[in-house]
């Protein structure tokens, strides 16, 4: 089967070269020249401009966008005017659902099918897969599929669910039709939110583990500093890298996500360089924003998305107000910076 790829960053790349490597073959399309060569160096067909893309595919065309959010509605539409009858158009970067619904309704009168794909697996994909959550019409889902299995991970050495039996479905190989036009972005949005909330519950208890020692140091003595109760309970210098790496095995916390965290602070266990701003790409708040519309509580990821905020100085103005009430009807004055 053929993939064309639109857009060839960190994903986009590695999925067409994921495809190619399983006898798939790939065309290849981005703004970047540099992008292009490497890919025709890996076996794709290369194209620099969107016409000469939509030219050398076979038809029925497949042309996964794996573009940045801001710019995926004009690259739709240009794709959608070059397409015809029966060619599919996969968006695989991190969407609005929302969005996909209204895409998929315009293509529908030319006959263009519409497919969105929530994607993970990072950096890492080429050789771990991806995991994909899809959206779309059920046939063009199934004729999409060998596609699919090829970019996943497969079943891979992941013990079967209790009670699974016969041959591994498409979600335990790390692909899922999830529904129509939408559902594959919905899920991933929430699946994004949960990574907020999974990041910020480390991050903390890590945090709590790094202040183990708050009991060592000379105290603080004044009007304005809690005394630390008792602190001969802290008095801990507990290397927090290596216990990353203990809970890898065998904890009940366990998971690549902390995989990751202990590989980070084993090469770099005072996190040197790092400024502690942390972005938020939209799929955080898009769940925040539609619990409210289900009426559905999320304390966790809304408290973890508010943190992103604070973390990038988006609080710094209500604590300057809290620091003036303070000085208001207390006269409580504001210590300098890091006492």
């Amino acid at each position: 089967m053929q993939l064309g790829m639109v857009g060839l960053g960190r994903m986009g790349a590695n999925i067409l070269r994921r495809v190619m490597r399983d006898g798939h073959t790939g065309v290849a399309f981005d703004t970047n020249p540099e992008s292009i060569a490497s890919l025709e160096a890996d076996g794709a067909v290369g194209t620099s401009t969107l016409k000469d893309f939509v030219a050398a595919l076979e038809k029925p065309r497949v042309a996964w966008v794996m573009i940045p959010a801001g710019i995926t509605d004009k690259v739709v539409q240009e794709l959608g005017e070059l397409m015809e009858d029966g060619d599919i158009i996969i968006n695989g970067g991190n969407s609005n659902y929302r969005e996909d619904v209204d895409r998929a309704a315009a293509l529908k009168p030319k006959g263009v099918h519409y497919v969105d794909v929530g994607t993970s697996g990072g950096v890492w994909g080429l050789e771990r897969g991806y995991c994909l959550m899809i959206g779309g019409e059920d046939e063009v889902v199934s004729h999409l599929d060998p596609l699919f299995a090829s970019i996943a991970p497969g079943v891979g050495d992941i013990e079967r669910t209790p009670g699974r039996t016969g041959d591994p479905s498409a979600e335990e190989q790390g692909y899922m039709h999830c529904g129509p036009s939408g559902a594959g972005h919905f899920v991933k949005m929430v699946h994004n939110g949960i990574e907020y909330g999974m990041m910020a519950a480390y991050a903390e208890g890590l945090n709590v583990l790094a202040h183990a020692n708050a009991g060592s140091g000379e105290q603080e003595h004044n009007a304005e500093t809690t005394p630390l109760e008792q602190p001969e309970y802290y008095q801990y210098d507990i290397d927090i890298a290596k216990v990353t790496e203990v809970w890898r095995r065998g904890s009940v916390v366990a998971s690549w996500l902390l995989d990751l965290t202990a590989g980070a602070l084993n090469a770099n266990p005072q996190l040197t360089g790092l400024a502690g701003r942390v972005s938020d790409s939209g799929e955080g708040r898009w769940t925040v924003k539609a619990a409210i519309d289900e009426g559905v509580p999320v304390p966790v990821l809304s408290a973890a998305l508010f943190a992103r905020f604070s973390s990038r100085g988006e609080a710094l103005y209500a604590d300057k107000l809290l620091s003036a009430m303070r000085q208001a009807f207390g006269g409580h004055v504001e210590l300098p910076t890091g006492e």
